[in-house]
């Protein structure tokens, strides 16, 4: 190729060299091929765990920065006819043609199809429903997590794993629309993350299907399931993902998050959560309360005791109580609250899900409703302890 298709193709990859300073956690590959009449030499740079890109060309590997590569790329093109190359990012990728009369540059978005009436077919067997994650799009994913096996179909002891995760994403994906107004990436933690299924299939629906770029933080305070998380993490290429071995308690927020989520976090692990969501006004706050152990120790009430000994009632009794509170302060706060079944009651009874969305807008009939309530039931919920602590430690 003649020099003067190079400063064009200077122009190009000064483009690209931006592109990849603002989007690097979601670079994926870059392919390259030269032609010489009817020969052609491959080449292929993926990203090292230091930022530099591995570049596998002619028989040999090369590390270096990007801006190196993009500078032998031209000087190789000297010697071919043409240049195809493809900057691959998570949902996208920019493919540059360069010969001795042009050099132009388009970008493609790697679509994931929706349609109306669509089913998988290696899972319509499953279920009834127009699946969010696919399995035939989502192959490995779903393989890194263990829904799929080797032959490319869900095994059938995963297919209600396989459900509450596609079921997960259907019940947040409208509450993304409101994320339209907000500058990506968007920035998300999920609190008491254990192994993080739902996290990374939330990666993936957002940034590959809604196109939508966001950063992952999950934190919990086992090691043992951070190291999981971190090893598929590694898998999949998820680099806006990073896992942190901490108590939300003790954790120091160096950003404001968006969304925060907490699944199946114990007792008062899920006050913390929504406290620290509270508090950091993030705009979606989603929970799946586990175990309600606090309050059915502490609450007491005069014309129900002839109902609350019965130990069974109390406990349920409890239960609601604890998340009735938790959805009063949440819209005390200014927040609209959704309070629904994430699940099938028989396949666990711990199958409620708590949707917030901010709004800005203080609800005092529910703020003196939760009032009433507390000393109704003589009792101080972990919630509002742990939003009072946030606010005076801030202070």
């Amino acid at each position: 190729m003649n020099k003067k298709i190079i400063e064009k193709l200077n122009l190009i990859f000064l483009g690209i060299e931006n592109r990849f300073n603002e989007n690097q956690n979601f670079f994926v590959e870059i392919n390259v091929l030269f032609k010489d009449g009817l020969k052609t030499f491959n080449g292929k740079a993926v990203l090292n765990d230091n930022n530099t890109l591995s570049f596998r060309y002619l028989g040999f590997t090369k590390n270096m920065s990007l801006k190196a590569f993009l500078d032998f790329i031209k000087d190789e093109a000297l010697k071919y006819n043409s240049l195809e190359m493809e900057y691959v990012e998570r949902g996208s990728k920019m493919i540059v043609n360069a010969n001795n009369r042009s050099a132009i540059v388009k970008t493609e978005e790697l679509k994931e199809e929706i349609k109306e009436k669509e089913t998988d077919p290696e899972t319509s067997s499953l279920l009834n429903r127009n699946y969010y994650i696919k399995a035939n799009k989502a192959t490995h994913l779903l393989k890194i997590l263990g829904i799929i096996g080797e032959d490319g179909k869900v095994k059938n002891d995963m297919i209600r794993k396989y459900n509450q995760i596609d079921r997960y994403i259907e019940l947040l994906d409208k509450d993304f629309d409101k994320l339209e107004n907000i500058e990506t990436p968007i920035n998300i933690i999920d609190i008491g993350c254990g192994k993080s299924y739902l996290s990374f299939a939330l990666n993936y629906y957002l940034t590959e299907v809604r196109k939508i770029k966001a950063n992952f933080i999950g934190i919990d305070i086992s090691k043992d399931v951070i190291e999981t998380s971190k090893a598929m993490q590694k898998d999949l290429g998820y680099r806006n993902m990073d896992f942190i071995v901490s108590d939300i308690k003790d954790f120091e927020a160096t950003r404001s998050f968006d969304i925060v989520i907490s699944l199946h976090a114990c007792d008062t692990a899920t006050d913390i959560a929504l406290a620290f969501g509270v508090y950091n006004k993030s705009s979606i706050i989603v929970a799946v309360p586990c175990c309600h152990r606090e309050m059915l120790n502490t609450y007491s009430y005069e014309p129900f005791k002839e109902i609350m000994k019965h130990g069974l009632l109390k406990k349920r009794l409890a239960d609601t109580l604890t998340d009735g509170l938790r959805a009063l302060l949440l819209e005390a706060n200014g927040y609209d609250v959704s309070v629904i079944e994430y699940i099938s009651p028989l396949e666990t009874p711990k199958n409620l899900m708590i949707k917030a969305s901010k709004t800005n807008e203080i609800n005092k009939i529910s703020e003196k409703s939760a009032r009433d309530l507390i000393k109704a039931f003589d009792i101080y919920p972990s919630f509002k302890v742990y939003l009072d602590e946030y606010k005076y430690k801030n202070q």
